[in-house]
């Protein structure tokens, strides 16, 4: 093991600090662990589940999440309009990190 000295390091150029870019926010890991959870979900599905979010976050939260292109954001042109989100491939990347985050919750929930 290489002996580092932390004063010629930087967190900022680190994989951690830039998935911490994408992933850190209230609502991000909520999305993403809906999503991984249920596949296919409708805005409207997504905000009674979550229930403490409101519209405007979800909205915002998810056009991050789609920018950084984590969430697939499909419309179909219909009246009423119906929107679905996903994971992206890219998305679907995080889910064992998701997956090991659900495991160590479950072994130590008080």
């Amino acid at each position: 093991m290489v002996n580092r000295c932390i004063s010629s390091e930087c967190l900022g150029t680190t994989g951690f600090s830039y998935t911490l870019s994408l992933i850190s926010g209230k609502y991000k890991m909520t999305i993403l662990y809906t999503l991984m959870e249920f596949g296919v979900v409708r805005f409207n599905e997504m905000k009674k589940y979550i229930g403490s979010i409101s519209y405007k976050t979800l909205s915002a939260t998810l056009k991050e999440l789609e920018a950084d292109q984590l969430v697939h954001r499909e419309e179909y042109p219909q009246i009423p309009p119906k929107v679905e989100y996903s994971l992206t491939q890219r998305g679907k990347s995080l889910i064992p990190i998701l997956d090991l985050m659900c495991e160590w919750g479950e072994q130590h929930r008080l």
